[in-house]
């Protein structure tokens, strides 16, 4: 397991417990040894995502921040894949679709059968799966460009956005839930989506079931004003809102 997944599963545990233990660690992950798991800790608390105490004990700290996308990518792939590809069949002919900054945004564009479709981005790895025939332009905003996300945000990009509309959006997410929205820990971020949601005819969020009931800084609007595509049937959503599972 890369370091990168082992520190992802850490923060999953986190978020299940108040407080736990080295060894409780130890016990989890197999085949990794106490020092591993001690240097995984200490660049968590680095990037100050947890707090770790005297005694061995470790919490996590409320989340204001977002995981890099060279981190991310590595991160619950076959999920991702599988809801790009279940996202992109929404598209129909010539119709024009914003796609979100996130990896498995980025993915949908390679799925798109649809023909004569046009894209509009703030999302740069989009340019890498441009080779797709059927997509005839693509239109990355501008803005401030956020190296860690690989996406542009900002005043600009809100600006351009707010006068532009789409028949389909595919938005991103860090966080989902009845209580808290969808969320992101970047306040541009969260204010792209909501001025993309206000200004599509459909807004679906792609987001797997690790990031159910997960709370960062900002709520970029309820979850019941956009169509869920997550992974897996998650118990308290059914009939609140309007989402798909993805098989």
């Amino acid at each position: 397991m890369i370091p990168y997944v082992r520190r992802e599963k850490i923060m999953e545990e986190l978020e299940k417990k108040d407080l736990m233990y080295i060894e409780d660690f130890v016990s989890i992950f197999e085949d990794v040894s106490e020092s591993t798991i001690r240097r995984d800790l200490k660049n968590l608390e680095e990037e100050n995502q947890i707090t770790v105490l005297r005694g061995g004990a470790v919490k996590r700290k409320v989340n204001t921040f977002e995981l890099p996308v060279g981190t991310k990518k590595f991160l619950n792939l076959d999920e991702k894949e599988r809801i790009a590809k279940f996202a992109a069949s929404f598209v129909k002919d010539e119709e024009v679709i914003y796609i979100d900054s996130g990896t498995t945004c980025a993915a949908i564009v390679k799925y798109i059968k649809a023909r004569d479709v046009r894209i509009v981005t703030s999302n740069i790895l989009v340019l890498n799966e441009m080779d797709n025939p059927n997509i005839i332009s693509c239109i990355i905003i501008g803005g401030d460009f956020n190296k860690n996300l690989d996406s542009i945000s900002g005043p600009l990009s809100d600006n351009t956005l707010k006068n532009l509309y789409f028949d389909r959006s595919f938005l991103g997410a860090s966080g989902f839930g009845n209580e808290m929205g969808v969320n992101t820990p970047d306040i541009r971020e969260a204010s792209k989506k909501t001025i993309v949601n206000t200004n599509s005819k459909k807004c679906y969020v792609l987001a797997d079931s690790s990031k159910y009931n997960k709370s960062t800084l900002c709520k970029a609007f309820e979850l019941n004003q956009c169509i869920l595509v997550t992974d897996k049937k998650i118990s308290g959503l059914e009939g609140k809102i309007q989402y798909y599972i993805v098989d």
